[in-house]
């Protein structure tokens, strides 16, 4: 199996959308991801994948903390921004309008997500390309009502509107 082929059988799962997000002010990084899992409830932990050479790899290991900030759909336009798309990059990427916080770790959690899940790193495991990040989650929030924002066969969707 080529990358490809594998990416493109792999565009069949539809994914919650999320911003990773680490650092602090001045130096923060964030990117925007569908891998990402819950790992056990006891203790809360989830895992992330990031690829090593994201300029945020590097961030969540200084920082020994990251954030989950599972979004809206009206957030498809952040989502983008933290893609990559439009090519901003680093810091710059928490410009631009949304409100940025942060919870106990320190990690920026994006106001008015769906959910914001505040992790320290506990573990690292590398593999091929990639690094799997394990945290703990330590504090987070949720919002009372709001849709999600799905990425599914390479597109943004709206599942209200399809």
């Amino acid at each position: 199996m080529d990358a490809p082929r594998y990416r493109a059988l792999m565009r069949h799962q539809a994914g919650a959308v999320a911003i990773i997000a680490a650092g602090r002010t001045g130096s923060r990084g964030g990117l925007t991801a569908t891998a990402f899992s819950s790992l056990s409830d006891n203790p809360p932990t989830l895992l992330v994948c990031v690829q090593r050479k994201s300029g945020t790899h590097g961030v969540i290991v200084a920082a020994k903390s990251f954030s989950v900030n599972i979004l809206a759909r009206e957030q498809q336009a952040l989502a983008e921004r933290f893609s990559g798309k439009g090519g901003v990059t680093g810091e710059h990427r928490f410009e631009g309008g949304a409100v940025w916080e942060t919870l106990a770790t320190g990690a920026p959690v994006l106001s008015g997500a769906l959910a914001s899940l505040d992790c320290e790193l506990l573990d690292e495991h590398q593999f091929s390309t990639h690094s799997i990040f394990i945290g703990r989650v330590i504090d987070g929030r949720f919002r009372g009502e709001g849709e999600p924002l799905l990425y599914f066969r390479n597109d943004y969707w709206d599942i209200g509107a399809r």
